[in-house]
């Protein structure tokens, strides 16, 4: 059991190491696919106090991640449940793949909370936590988040449509997300050069096809 309760830490190596035993692994970057949901959480002081994340799993990933589980006897919502919790610790070694940054500062993370898994009618698995801010941060300066593997292994995209919301916002906010532009012709050499290894593409490399939220609060 303790064997399983690591297949949804999505640090690059350990995401390499787990799909690397599938058959059928793609053989190009990236090689696990993810659909995020956030919300921006606010404070009753007007500050973003933390982050409310549901990342959903390619097809292949959530099958293997959840292979054996609930199985002899066991109730499958608890094993779920203690998957997500030690995973979302295991996370913190990558920053939870989430950037965001307060008037231009960096923002850190305290420990994750509220970790659950759940599955739909197509045994998609979905990773719900919550990610805190060590310290509140305001929103009236150039409040920006983003999630991504800097080095392209694992693929965070936005959902379509209203992705990122916010709650508890002061009157007045607004969000807006912007998309990245499409790669350059060296950096889809880069990636075709890549293509079939283990090698990442480029450090940052995600960071060019992720998009940009950005939150303005009077």
């Amino acid at each position: 059991m303790k064997k399983a309760l690591y297949r949804f830490c999505l640090t690059p190596v350990l995401a390499l190491a787990l799909l690397a035993g599938l058959a059928g692994t793609a053989q190009a970057h990236p090689h696990v696919w993810v659909v995020v949901k956030s919300v921006i959480v606010f404070d009753k002081g007007g500050r973003v106090t933390h982050i409310r994340h549901s990342w959903t799993f390619d097809e292949m990933y959530s099958a293997f991640a959840i292979q054996g589980l609930g199985g002899r006897g066991r109730d499958l919502q608890k094993d779920l449940d203690e998957l997500a919790s030690v995973n979302v610790k295991q996370l913190a070694e990558s920053e939870f793949f989430t950037f965001v940054r307060a008037a231009g500062q960096r923002q850190e993370f305290g420990a994750p909370r509220n970790a659950s898994i759940t599955l739909d009618d197509k045994k998609l698995a979905t990773l719900h936590f919550d990610v805190p801010l060590k310290k509140p941060a305001a929103a009236n300066k150039a409040f920006v988040l983003q999630v991504f593997d800097p080095g392209y292994f694992v693929a965070f995209e936005f959902e379509k449509g209203e992705s990122v919301t916010m709650t508890g916002a002061p009157k007045g906010c607004s969000l807006r997300k912007v998309t990245p532009a499409p790669l350059s012709d060296a950096d889809m050499l880069k990636l075709q050069q890549v293509s079939g290894t283990d090698v990442s593409p480029g450090v940052n490399f995600g960071m060019k096809l992720s998009t940009r939220v950005f939150v303005a609060c009077p």
